[in-house]
């Protein structure tokens, strides 16, 4: 992977980012996703952002290799604190939890005021993006679920709107959970990644089961069982 050619996650994150939008790719990393769109989307320019000092220079470095230090600001600091109010349109935020995601977004809030699109990629949790989405009036306008070396990832796209747009009022928590449009438009990345998720939380019932009955093993338990039941119910609902 480089500037030149994406993996398969971020070839899919590039593809919601707005043709001359103003960017900032927040936790960028090598800066290879703001790099190709720069160069090949009509990107007229972006903020690299860095927490940590050795991708800080690594981005520095390669954004330099590739001629574009006028059209991508490389920054190193924590969450949105790298980027000015009003200075960008579109928010990239890939590869990381989706709780830590969500902190990054409540703890930069004001930051968000004129920013138009936000497009997640969390690795984990991505129901923690979604009830952030719901809690500060984003909604989510697209998902994306796919699968690269052995790993799946879901993408959520977000615009400022009506929040609960998406959902279905009886159906809300199993929506937050799995997706409002991953579940109208099931894959098979999508009835593997939950036929896997509910094999596993099969595994945690039958150890507690087995486990002495507290108030925290008894509410974990019935924590396991809704969400069987939420997929269940799921991976019912025909493609549409």
């Amino acid at each position: 992977m480089n500037a030149e050619k994406l993996s398969m996650r971020l070839t899919a994150v590039a593809k919601y980012v707005p043709k001359e939008a103003r960017l900032a790719d927040i936790g960028s990393d090598h800066a290879y996703l703001p790099s190709f769109l720069v160069k090949n989307a009509g990107i007229p320019f972006a903020v690299a952002g860095e927490v940590a000092k050795g991708p800080y220079q690594s981005a520095k470095s390669n954004v330099m290799a590739e001629g574009l230090s006028d059209r991508i600001s490389v920054r190193m600091g924590d969450g949105l604190e790298v980027i000015e109010s009003g200075e960008i349109d579109c928010i990239t935020i890939a590869g990381m939890g989706g709780a830590l995601i969500a902190s990054i977004l409540e703890n930069g809030k004001e930051k968000l005021e004129t920013v138009k699109r936000l497009v997640l990629q969390p690795n984990i949790s991505a129901i923690s993006i979604r009830l952030w989405f719901l809690e500060n009036e984003w909604e989510l306008i697209a998902e994306e679920i796919l699968e690269e070396d052995g790993k799946t990832y879901e993408i959520l796209v977000a615009e400022k709107g009506n929040a609960k747009r998406p959902y279905q009022k009886n159906k809300m928590e199993m929506e937050l959970l799995m997706g409002p449009f991953l579940i109208q438009n099931q894959n098979e990345i999508f009835k593997k990644k939950w036929l896997s998720e509910s094999s596993n939380w099969e595994r945690v019932k039958k150890q507690l089961e087995n486990a002495a009955a507290t108030p925290e093993t008894v509410e974990k338990r019935k924590e396991i069982e809704d969400k069987l039941k939420l997929v269940e119910e799921a991976l019912k609902i025909e493609k549409s």
